[in-house]
């Protein structure tokens, strides 16, 4: 039997990402198997989209608009990142590079813990904020974000997670990110909130195509 044509790209190459938007989706739209039918970049050869914007919606929108144009199917995307009250919202969209040289988790955090070696508990303010981003082939779009307010420990904590997780403090949570159980940290992140909030327009999208 031939397998479902693709009916929805994620612009990225996680699987991780692509475990969670199935899962969300999973019974929602009548006949979409989400298994076959919901894919990464890779499994339909789309590019790699340099991340050129300023912001993370443009990011985001970015390159859900290019792999839905090389796909002629809607493409749903993501951009995140750690905004710091002290830093103006730094590291931002430059999170994953922030000490120079892109997805070196470990740098980038020691760099940051250095960067506010002197600040005090209570000026150590800090989001996660995800903004994701749906693209039609024919150019429509729609854009949500999520937050994940917190603290910034002086010291990781935990082992899960990855990036900045083992820094963050939840507001209202006496467990860092990287402490929490994943079903625990997709039920308040930043990334969850964003792609809830994008849900209804995605089925739409989906049950009328």
């Amino acid at each position: 039997m031939t397998a479902p044509e693709p009916r929805l790209v994620l612009a990225t190459h996680n699987q991780g990402k692509l475990r969670e938007l199935r899962e969300l989706l999973r019974g929602q739209v009548p006949g979409l198997d989400v298994d076959t039918q919901v894919v990464d970049a890779g499994t339909v050869g789309a590019p790699d989209v340099r991340e050129t914007g300023v912001t993370f919606e443009a990011n985001a929108l970015l390159k859900a608009h290019a792999v839905a144009q090389a796909t002629g199917l809607p493409s749903i995307a993501d951009d995140s990142g750690l905004a710091v009250d002290v830093l103006g919202g730094a590291p931002g969209i430059f999170s994953a590079r922030w000490a120079g040289r892109h997805g070196d988790d470990q740098a980038n955090l020691d760099l940051l813990l250095a960067q506010l070696g002197d600040i005090a508990a209570e000026h150590r303010g800090a989001a996660f904020i995800c903004a994701a981003a749906l693209a039609s082939p024919d150019g429509t779009e729609r854009v949500e974000l999520g937050r994940l307010p917190g603290t910034l420990l002086d010291a990781p904590r935990g082992e899960g997670g990855f990036g900045y997780d083992p820094i963050l403090l939840p507001e209202g949570s006496e467990l860092s990110c990287a402490e929490l159980s994943g079903e625990a940290k997709n039920a308040i992140s930043h990334r969850g909130q964003a792609f809830r909030a994008l849900m209804p327009e995605i089925i739409r999208v989906l049950a009328a195509g």
